[in-house]
């Protein structure tokens, strides 16, 4: 080689050197004709399933739970968005899972009002609906919106008519009996002097000698009430501590994530939302990058817990983020609950510890198969769902703090 030569290939290395992308350390994209695209990665992930328990302790009187179903169909070849949609329909039809679909526990005004988004990693679709009334399976009609729209969203009476026009049964109420009693029963605790004990009124009748019985006149159960939405939710986690509710329930959500053995990803979550919450209030379940979201390249994370936390930090979409980074899911997952712990201040929402009052929770896997269930508070009784080539399985929750979130 020649100096003219020498200094001509120099140059053209230099050059290549100090291209944008490699100066961001990024990885350099194939020529494709007039196209990009990334450099294919060989790695073969295995089919995995990660969700909340939702997932795996209801199944509609059928044989399979969510997260078995949803593991079959990706494991035989279905469409995994497909896969685990046709899972989570069996707990939002189930009526004993209260937290979510057909049976959910209602808003304020009795009525039951939905939510759902979902992701498909691969086709890069997304859809969600909110405060839907009537359909019992709101993860279908977030299905058709990612399938059949350009839009991403759709709410309120819109997707209740999004639906009709699709030919889906429009129910004039979602409440089972056991649901409305327990809305009855929270109006009676946030209401009292409106909403009556029918045993109560017996009671009251007789002189308070009589029956063994005194009429609850503690001033600070008074004072709560004056304010009636910060009441409801002392209401409604006072019959969670009566074992009236289960926690996960009063939350009610479910998250499901899925990975084929191809590196396919998707995610869905769906709920009912928070009990009692104010008509028309969405929280973080149908909004994509809060309660779900999924990124094909690197992998996914869904959510159940206090909405309002999830959606002030975008805590999904950053623990997906915080993995492309290099972190893996459990401590992408501590991060995002730090920042939550950190960006709780308001002492309504904070305990006699001064940590957050609420419990948060996250079910996360990568691309490669490795996956994560994290939470606020970790204890001996949380638990996330798992399903993989060992079977569907309940495993415990990694809390980022020590003993409950009221202690």
């Amino acid at each position: 080689m020649d100096r003219r030569d020498f200094v001509k290939t120099t140059a053209k290395g230099v050059a290549v050197a100090a291209t944008p992308v490699a100066l961001s350390g990024r990885p350099a994209l194939l020529d494709r004709g007039k196209h990009f695209a990334p450099a294919v990665h060989t790695h073969r992930a295995r089919p995995l399933c990660v969700a909340d328990v939702s997932s795996i302790r209801f199944t509609n009187g059928g044989p399979e739970s969510a997260i078995v179903r949803a593991f079959r169909g990706i494991s035989t070849g279905e469409d995994v968005l497909d896969a685990i949609v046709a899972g989570v329909n069996i707990p939002e039809l189930d009526p004993a899972e209260r937290g979510i679909g057909y049976g959910g526990l209602p808003n304020a005004d009795g009525v039951v009002q939905l939510d759902s988004c979902l992701m498909h990693g691969p086709k890069k679709w997304a859809g969600g609906v909110a405060g839907i009334e009537g359909v019992k399976t709101p993860s279908l009609i977030a299905k058709a919106v990612a399938e059949l729209t350009d839009h991403h969203l759709i709410v309120g009476q819109g997707a209740q008519d999004f639906a009709r026009s699709l030919g889906f049964e429009i129910h004039d109420d979602l409440n089972t009996e056991e649901s409305r009693a327990l809305w009855l029963e929270w109006r009676r605790r946030v209401d009292p002097s409106h909403w009556l004990d029918p045993k109560d009124r017996v009671r009251r009748s007789r002189p308070p000698e009589q029956n063994g019985n005194t009429i609850n006149t503690d001033p600070s159960y008074e004072t709560r009430i004056q304010d009636f939405y910060s009441a409801s939710l002392e209401a409604g986690l006072s019959m969670v501590d009566d074992n009236l509710i289960p926690e996960h329930s009063f939350w009610g959500t479910t998250s499901l994530e899925g990975l084929s053995p191809d590196g396919e990803i998707c995610g869905v979550t769906t709920t009912s939302g928070l009990s009692w919450k104010i008509p028309g209030r969405a929280g973080d379940s149908p909004i994509l990058g809060a309660g779900q979201y999924v990124d094909n390249d690197v992998g996914a994370c869904g959510s159940t817990g206090r909405g309002e936390a999830n959606l002030y930090n975008c805590a999904s979409f950053l623990i997906v983020e915080l993995m492309r980074q290099g972190m893996s899911p459990k401590d992408a997952g501590m991060a995002a609950l730090a920042r939550v712990r950190d960006n709780t201040i308001e002492s309504r929402l904070l305990n006699t510890r001064g940590f957050p009052n609420f419990d948060l929770r996250f079910f996360i896997l990568n691309k490669q198969g490795d996956y994560a269930g994290v939470a606020m508070y970790g204890t001996s009784e949380s638990m996330f769902a798992v399903c993989d080539e060992n079977g569907a399985r309940e495993e415990p929750l990694e809390g980022l703090l020590e003993g409950l979130p009221r202690d």
